[in-house]
This record gives C-alpha cells, structure tokens and sequence, in this order.
C-alpha cells in the first residue's frame, strides 16, 4: 500500500454521507492514495476510484484512523462492531454532531486519541473550516490530524468542548445559512427585474468575491461595509435596514442559538443511549 504525505496507514470511513464524502473528495484531490481507504457502508456503493468498499468491518487489517461518518443517532449500531476492531494507537475521529467526547470515550474505551471534528461541506473544494478538539495531550497526534484536515482548508483547535459546541454551529451549518441568504439576495433581485438565473448567478459570484476579500483583509467585516457605502447613498440606504433592532445582527443569533439548543439535546440524547 502506498502511503501519501497526508496520513501513514489505513483509514477506515464508518459511513460515507454528504459530510464524509465531501472529505474524502477533498484528500483524494490533495493526494491522499485511495488504496490507503476503506468505506464501509450499507449500500456497498464506492464513492471514488480505487477506493475499497464494503457492507462490513475488514477483518485483514487494524486501521490507523478511523472516521466515523454516521448519523447522530445510528451511534449505538455501529459502535460495539467498531470498537472491536480498534487499538491504542487507532485515532479514532468522530463528525458526529452533539455526540460528546464523553460519550466517544465510553463507548470506544481502547483508543488513546480520540477528536472531535466538525468540518462544513466546502472541504470537498479544500476550501472549509474544520473544528477539532481533544483531551489527548499528545503532539504527534495532533500534527498527524492537523496535516490530514489542514489539506481540507482552514483548522482550528479548541480547548473547551462549550467553545467546540459554539464554533460548530458558527462554521458548521452556517454555510447553510448563507445558502439561504443567497437565495433570498437572488429572490430579492428577481423581484426588481433580473431573470432568476442571472440574479443567482449574480448573488454567488457577488459572494465568492466579497468572502476572499474579508478573509485576506486586515480589516473588519464593519469597516469593509464602510468602505462600500457612501454617506448618503444606496448602500448605506439599504444597510439601515440591516441594521436595524430587527435586523440581521438578531435573527442571526436566533439561528445560532437555535442550531447550538439542538446540539445540546443531540448530546443529550446520546448519553441516554450509553
């Protein structure tokens, strides 16, 4: 088996949903070798070339990290049969939404290295931002994840679960939320005139554009909104109502915090099931 430069040794993936696959799109295009990738899933179905894919848990080897891509709430059918198959030195890296670091360590009590990961779907672009924590104070294992993810786009780690949880619902599903403003900005020039297709085509590329320049400028979000608008002209007109009591800044944190009371009663809901 060859190895890549990202990760030495097997990977196992236990479900290979949008999120997972996304990933693993992502390392194939950084380099990562797919005989180095097992897929286990029901449907046997490969999600690239040269990757192996299986209905069941390989028997011929011991993965070095294994990725565990399930929903939520399929936790407790997978779990026994997978923590069978681990060894101390498996990393064992879970995207399980609300699912706690608690809750990972009982039921997968052989593993050392234990993460926490919450990447958002525009990995498969290498383009994403991925959260991780972890109580392992070892730094190797770090580097190793921060080298696989890192090639997945922007990493960062947190030492607080509270603080894990809040950033999830920030870099998670946020992406989400900016879809769904993208569709009402398109909607909202639709309904000034512009053909619907132009008008989406217009809001996307209008946002591919404005997030490169708030990611590589030195200034805030609020001081490029400044710079856009000129006293007393359309845009600071249409920034007074953005701006309002009743606002974005409001609604925003309704959503977030919506998102993150759902992760708690996800967390819940798994220590229930221990």
């Amino acid at each position: 088996m060859a190895e890549s430069p990202l990760f030495n040794g097997p990977i196992w993936l236990v479900g290979c949903g949008n999120m997972a696959g996304a990933m693993l799109r992502g390392w194939l295009d950084a380099g990562l070798d797919p005989a180095q990738v097992t897929v286990i899933r029901p449907s046997g179905v490969a999600p690239a070339p040269g990757v192996r894919t299986l209905t069941f848990l390989p028997e011929d080897e011991v993965p070095a990290l294994v990725l565990l891509g399930v929903k939520p709430q399929k936790l407790g059918d997978v779990a026994a049969s997978v923590a069978r198959a681990l060894d101390p030195a498996t990393i064992l890296v879970s995207i399980l939404a609300g699912v706690e670091l608690a809750t990972l360590r009982s039921r997968f009590p052989v593993p050392r290295n234990i993460v926490k990961a919450m990447p958002n779907t525009p990995v498969v672009l290498r383009k994403g931002v991925t959260d991780l924590f972890t109580d392992s104070p070892d730094p190797a294992h770090r580097a190793a994840i921060e080298r696989l993810m890192g090639a997945l786009g922007h990493v960062e780690w947190f030492d607080d679960e509270a603080r894990f949880a809040a950033a999830s619902a920030l870099t998670a599903a946020a992406p989400a939320f900016l879809y769904r403003f993208l569709d009402a900005l398109a909607a909202a020039g639709e309904s000034l005139g512009l053909p619907p297709e132009q008008a989406a085509r217009l809001a996307a590329r209008m946002a591919e554009g404005a997030s490169a320049l708030a990611a590589s400028s030195g200034e805030s979000p609020e001081q490029l909104a400044r710079r856009v608008a000129s006293p007393g002209g359309t845009t600071e007109a249409g920034l007074a109502v953005l701006d309002s009591d009743h606002g974005l800044k409001p609604l925003l944190l309704d959503t977030l915090q919506a998102s993150r009371r759902r992760g708690a009663e996800m967390a819940a809901a798994a220590r229930r099931s221990d």
